[in-house]
Formats: structure tokens, C-alpha cells, sequence
């Protein structure tokens, strides 16, 4: 895992690739992308290049709030992996619910929700940006869904960089927004959930590459697999599918106490068709 570090000056830097027993503690980004080519690159903090575009707002963001909570590294996805090496992407996306899971706190950027002047009347103000934080674009994509649920401590930001509140505080809007279950949003392991129910969290959210569907439940279903981007979502979902039976079938081996088909439940957003799937909760 590498992560930038933000000095005492305040300049950032990149550290080396660490092993897990070296990491420190560490806040961490969860924010929706940006145009293309706006987005700051591992390749842009390498080269000192980046700062004019629209995506370091908010890594600065990140590295002063961290600084604020008394710890001095973060990770935000846009800048901490080499996206050219294929080997290091695939190992990114199978790591990151840990990574987020792991994180001391996780900081949600909303960029589409301002607060603008209401916080002047604190009456008014929840009102205002609530409108906005309800149509956020954050809670459409599917990367989101783990950084949500996996973190203990999630907090919202608008724009401007202003709290907004945490998903405790905020635990009934996000779980009308969203529908996922309080309990899930406290922490209860997702084990605890069918598998369809965690699926129609995610069924209706949205990646830029299809296949990324499929790749960011992979830590919600505790899910390890390799990546092939071009398969198509219907493919890297039948992929996925496969993996949680014969995960689930490895539990019941384990356990001998049922047979596979036991207590299943109908799942068929992992199709991406009308023919039913069927799998188990675990």
C-alpha cells in the first residue's frame, strides 16, 4: 500500500510501497471522479505536475483534514496506484474494502453539495444542503458502496470542505437514499446479510467500466478474483457468482451442517439477465 504523506510544511509526498506491518494510521478519500485528464495521477505527484487540475482540491482537502485529526498520512485511489501496472490495479481493487476497512477515518468529498451561505442559521441549514446531499451523485456509484460500509468511521464533507455530519448522525437519510439496513451502516458483518439483499444495494449503482460492477463487491462478499477488463459486466458477474458458491459451498464443507441449497435465496441482479441465480447467504 502506498500513501502520501503531508509534511509539517504541508507539501505532499509520496511514500514507498509498504507492508501491512509497517503501515500507519492513516485517513482515506472516498469521493466521486471528475472530467477526464482532471484527475491528479501517480504519475503527476512523481513529476511535481497536478496542482492546476480540478482533483487536487480535493487530495489537499484530504491531507488537511487528516492533519486536523492528528494524523499525518492519507490514501485517495486517483494518485496512490499505478493504473499501468496491471498486476498492481488488480491487487488495488482486491485490497480496497481492507483498505478502507483498515482506515482510521474515511472522508466522503461530496463536490456536488454546497452549502453556500445557509450555515450562517443553523435552523436553515440542514434543510438546504440536505436537498443536495440526498441527489448527491456520490451515493449512485458502485466504488462507494464499500467505502460506505466498510470504514467504522465515515464522515461527510460538502465542497467547502464543511462537515456535514458522519453515517450515524446521518444514519437515516443514508438509509433511505441507499436502503441498506441501519445495522449494516453500525458495522454488523455483512456476513449477517443475505446475498440478495446486498446485491439490491448495489444493483441499481453505476461504474464508468462496466466490469467494475462486478469488481467492487468483491470485498463486500469477501471475494478474491482475477480481472478482466472486457469481459463485460455479464461475464465478470457469472464470475462472481461462482466464486461466492464455491465460497459459500467451502463454508458449508467446513461447517457440514447443510447442504448448498439450503435456506437459498433468489439472486439475479448478479446475472445481469432475467434468468435466476441462485445463491446463499453466509
Amino acid at each position: 500500500m502506498r500513501l502520501l504523506e503531508r509534511t509539517n510544511n504541508g507539501e505532499l509526498r509520496l511514500t514507498d510501497d509498504m507492508a501491512n506491518d509497517d503501515i500507519p494510521k492513516y485517513g482515506i478519500l472516498s469521493h466521486t471522479w471528475g472530467a477526464r485528464g482532471q484527475e491528479v495521477t501517480l504519475e503527476d505527484l512523481i513529476n511535481g505536475t497536478g496542482t492546476s487540475k480540478a482533483g487536487y482540491k480535493k487530495i489537499r482537502f484530504c491531507g488537511e483534514q487528516a492533519a486536523r485529526d492528528g494524523f499525518r498520512y492519507f490514501w485517495v485511489d486517483t494518485c496512490c496506484i499505478d493504473k499501468s501496472n496491471n498486476n498492481e490495479l488488480s491487487e488495488a481493487i482486491n485490497s480496497m474494502f481492507r483498505w478502507y476497512r483498515n482506515a482510521t477515518r474515511c472522508y466522503v468529498y461530496l463536490s456536488d453539495v454546497s452549502i453556500g451561505d445557509c450555515e450562517q442559521n443553523s435552523q436553515l441549514s440542514q434543510p438546504l444542503w440536505e436537498s443536495a446531499f440526498r441527489a448527491s451523485r456520490w451515493f449512485t456509484r458502485g466504488w462507494t458502496l464499500q467505502e460506505l460500509l466498510a470504514p467504522v468511521s465515515v464522515e461527510f464533507f460538502s465542497r467547502e470542505g464543511q462537515r456535514l455530519g458522519d453515517k450515524r448522525s446521518l444514519e437515516r437519510q443514508i438509509h433511505e437514499i441507499t436502503g441498506i439496513a441501519v445495522p449494516a451502516l453500525h458495522g454488523t458483518p455483512l456476513s449477517q446479510f443475505g446475498v440478495d439483499e446486498q446485491s439490491k444495494w448495489a444493483e441499481e449503482r453505476q461504474t464508468t467500466r462496466e466490469e467494475d460492477w462486478a469488481y467492487s463487491l468483491l470485498g463486500i462478499f469477501g471475494i478474491f478474483m482475477p480481472l478482466i477488463y472486457g469481459e463485460g459486466r455479464d461475464n465478470a458477474g457469472v464470475r462472481l457468482r461462482k466464486e461466492i458458491h464455491e465460497a459459500i459451498k467451502y463454508k458449508d464443507d467446513e461447517k457440514g451442517e447443510r447442504g448448498i441449497l439450503e435456506g437459498c435465496y433468489l439472486l439475479q441482479t448478479l446475472e445481469g439477465h432475467d434468468s435466476p441465480v441462485w445463491a446463499v447467504a453466509f
